[in-house]
C-alpha cells in the first residue's frame, strides 16, 4: 500500500480543524441552502477552481440576483458538498459577497446546454503570493491556502472534470520587492498546480488588479510577463471598475463584469 507523507497528513488533519473554526466563526452560508443532486456524467461536470485572494473571494455586496440559484451551477461548499451556487459562493470570512465566480459560470452555460459547470470556492482574502506558493499557514483564514485547494479540488475530481482555473490576487504583493518577483513566482505557480492535477495544458486565467489600487502599476505588468512564459494562459482586464468604499475591493455590478471576462477568456483557452 502507498503511504502518505505525514505532512501531507498532518496539513489535512489542519484543514478540517480550519473548517471547523469557519463554521463556529462564520455564519456566511445561510441554512436553507439547496443541496444538489449531479444528474451529468463525470465528463459533463465542468470543475473551476476559483484561487487567489479577497477580490477573487468577493466582497460586493449580495443583491437578490445574486441569490438566485441554478441547478446547472454548483459550489463545494465548506463541507466538500456539492450545493446549488448563490452568492457568497465563497466562505473565507464573515465578509464574504459577490465574487466573479458565478456570473463566470452563468456566461459558460451559455455556451453548452449539455454541462453542468462546478465551481471549488478557494480563495483567502489578504493570502500573498508565498502563502500559495510556499504552502504557509496564513492567519486571517486559520487556513494553508494552497493545501485547501489541493485537498478540495481532488475531492471534487472525483465528480466531474477539472476544466480550469481563475486566479486573481495580488494586492498583497504591490511592494516593490514582492512586485519584482511576482512573475516568476506565478509563473512557478501555475506549473505546480498543473503538476498537482496531472494536467499539463490546464487553462488558467489571471486578473489584473482593478486600475483604481494603486499597486495595479507595480504588479500588472508581472502578470503579462509571466504569461509570456506559460501556455494556455491568458490575462483579463481590470480595467474600469468601481470600488467599494474600502478602496480595495471590487463592488458587486464590477464584480459580475469580471465574472464574464473571465468566461470569455476560458472560452478562447479551451478552443485552443
Amino acid at each position: 500500500m502507498k503511504r502518505i507523507p505525514l505532512r501531507y497528513l498532518v496539513l489535512t488533519l489542519l484543514l478540517s480543524a480550519a473548517n471547523i473554526l469557519y463554521a463556529q466563526q462564520s455564519s456566511v452560508f445561510p441554512k436553507n441552502r439547496e443541496k444538489a443532486v449531479i444528474k451529468v456524467p463525470a465528463k459533463k461536470f465542468h470543475l473551476y477552481l476559483l484561487a487567489g485572494q479577497s477580490n477573487m473571494a468577493g466582497r460586493g455586496i449580495v443583491a437578490p440576483q445574486d441569490t438566485v440559484g441554478d441547478p446547472r451551477i454548483l459550489a463545494l461548499n465548506r463541507d466538500g458538498e456539492w450545493e446549488i451556487a448563490k452568492d457568497p459562493v465563497h466562505f473565507d470570512k464573515t465578509a464574504a459577497g459577490v465574487g466573479p465566480g458565478l456570473s463566470f459560470a452563468r456566461e459558460m452555460i451559455k455556451h453548452d446546454p449539455d454541462i453542468v459547470i462546478g465551481l471549488i470556492p478557494c480563495a483567502a482574502g489578504g493570502s500573498g503570493m508565498d502563502h500559495w506558493l510556499n504552502d504557509h499557514f496564513w492567519e486571517q483564514t486559520r487556513s494553508y491556502p494552497w493545501n485547501n485547494a489541493i485537498v478540495r479540488t481532488r475531492l471534487a475530481m472525483k465528480d466531474g472534470v477539472l476544466k480550469g482555473v481563475l486566479w486573481h490576487q495580488g494586492e498583497a504583493d504591490t511592494a516593490p520587492e514582492k512586485a519584482a518577483a511576482y512573475s516568476n513566482n506565478l509563473v512557478q505557480l501555475v506549473t505546480k498546480f498543473r503538476q498537482a492535477f496531472h494536467t499539463p495544458d490546464l487553462p488558467f486565467v489571471a486578473g489584473e488588479l482593478p486600475d483604481f489600487n494603486k499597486g495595479s502599476a507595480a504588479v500588472n505588468p508581472t502578470i503579462y510577463d509571466a504569461a509570456k512564459s506559460l501556455s494556455f494562459f491568458t490575462v483579463v482586464s481590470g480595467k474600469g471598475f468601481t470600488p467599494l468604499a474600502d478602496g480595495v475591493h471590487i463592488d458587486a455590478a464590477s464584480q459580475r463584469m469580471f465574472g464574464k471576462r473571465y468566461a470569455e477568456a476560458m472560452g478562447s483557452l479551451r478552443k485552443k
